[in-house]
């Protein structure tokens, strides 16, 4: 990929974009889910904690591609070059697998209600993260391997004298990784994605045949599902298409640097299918926004005016459930 302007700009654009939006909204999350686990948690409860951390991973990193996209070259120490690529690559096929377990856990508590309420367990949800963690650093390892493949070959340029990370590639280096790529499009793109349209499409199934269900809660439901379907195909699939398009065409596609700018997207709207998710973070949401609100209004309205208007119409306050394993 050859950096021009216009790339280093969308580059920018797209990443601040990602922080700005994406590093308060995964704080709170983090810390809403962090208070659910330390008391009663449920399986949903501890794969989105999961999830959040291991966005905050990724948003931690996020500032280093921006520096290069800033300088349009690499300029920093260069073990951090493999680093960044792993920790992105790692984090983006971790996302897919746990947004895929929250579809099947969701997919249980609606079709299974009463069995899977007296199964389930917080500790395999544990369990299912730590796998999904060395799952997708395991494949991901490949960064390492091809950037340094021919590392002690005389007439192999030296990686940490590159100002190029992750980009050139020789005829051997692509041998490897382009196969490697599409393996990684089927288990961490196409095996999911399918999995999850056929739990969401179950569950909204079911849930249009029961009656009894509350509409705000009917509706939460589907969006979450249409949610993580959309994030599949806004932030997953461009990035996955690339891979066999380079394998079909035996290259590493031009437009792919594009393609992965949808990916990191997925950190700042994760949250969003958080809210759906979580009667918890809805609360947590709600308080923040209530308190800016006030904040912003109290100057000018008085306290009093402002307390009118955020109990006016409220329900009268009920003991909130910390289970969230259904709807």
């Amino acid at each position: 990929m050859a950096w021009t302007v216009g790339l280093s700009k969308l580059v920018l654009a797209v990443y601040g974009f990602t922080l700005i939006t994406g590093l308060p909204t995964n704080i709170l999350a983090f810390y809403t889910f962090f208070q659910k686990v330390r008391q009663r948690s449920t399986p949903m409860d501890v794969l989105l904690f999961s999830l959040t951390i291991s966005d905050l991973i990724f948003l931690f990193f996020l500032p280093f591609r921006m520096v290069e996209a800033a300088n349009m070259k690499w300029t920093m120490p260069y073990f951090l070059c493999p680093l960044t690529g792993f920790i992105f690559y790692s984090v983006i096929a971790n996302s897919v697998l746990h947004l895929t377990a929250i579809s099947v856990e969701r997919y249980l508590g609606v079709a299974f209600p009463i069995k899977y309420r007296l199964k389930r367990n917080p500790r395999s949800a544990v369990i299912a993260s730590v796998i999904f963690a060395l799952m997708s650093m395991g494949h991901c390892s490949i960064v390492y391997i091809i950037q340094y493949h021919h590392y002690f070959n005389p007439n192999t340029t030296d990686p940490s004298k590159r100002n190029t990370c992750y980009e050139e590639f020789s005829k051997e280096q692509l041998d490897i990784l382009l196969p490697i790529r599409l393996e990684l499009s089927v288990v961490f793109f196409l095996i999911p994605f399918i999995i999850c349209c056929f739990c969401y499409i179950q569950c909204i199934r079911i849930l249009s045949r029961l009656s009894a269900v509350n509409i705000k809660k009917r509706y939460r439901a589907i969006g979450m599902a249409l949610g993580t379907l959309l994030v599949f195909v806004i932030c997953f699939m461009p990035f996955n298409i690339s891979h066999v398009d380079g394998f079909v065409n035996s290259h590493s596609s031009k437009w792919r640097e594009h393609a992965l700018l949808t990916s990191t997207l997925n950190a700042c709207l994760d949250p969003f299918i958080f809210y759906f998710s979580s009667s918890a973070l809805r609360e947590t949401f709600k308080k923040v926004l209530q308190g800016l609100v006030t904040r912003l209004l109290v100057p000018c309205c008085g306290s009093a005016l402002c307390s009118s208007l955020f109990n006016r119409g409220k329900p009268e306050v009920r003991t909130q459930s910390s289970d969230d394993s259904i709807l």
